[in-house]
């Protein structure tokens, strides 16, 4: 696997983590400012997303210019090209589209605290 690819599944391993680590509460994942937290971490994620998208087309951009993609049973290259193309295209604006949303999450979270009143954790 390529670097690229590489640092992408290390990326999934590490969502993939972060919901093994949020589907019950605990400590440090039972309070409003946790959610914020997790939320604007989220949020730059998910805005890098549209470049990362679109950035998958360059080697393949690269070698349909040199004439070099072949496709499986003899396709036409250059179809499958232009539907590859289309698709990151598509990708990459729903992508965008997600971004304005788990930041409009953030924003939506960060007046919310805790009303620690009557918990004995907060007493003092």
């Amino acid at each position: 696997m390529t670097a690229p690819g590489r640092i992408a599944s290390q990326a999934g391993d590490l969502i993939r983590q972060f919901n093994h680590e949020t589907i019950a509460t605990g400590d440090d994942w039972q309070y409003p400012p946790h959610a914020y937290d997790a939320i604007g971490s989220l949020a730059y994620l998910v805005r890098m997303l549209p470049q990362a998208i679109e950035q998958t087309m360059r080697p393949v951009q690269r070698a349909h210019k040199q004439g070099r993609v072949t496709i499986d049973g003899g396709a036409d290259a250059n179809l499958a090209v232009d539907e590859l193309a289309a698709a990151v295209g598509d990708a990459a604006a729903l992508a965008q589209a997600l971004s304005t949303a788990v930041d409009r999450m953030h924003s939506a979270a960060s007046p919310m605290g805790l009303d620690t009143r009557g918990l004995p954790e907060f007493e003092n």
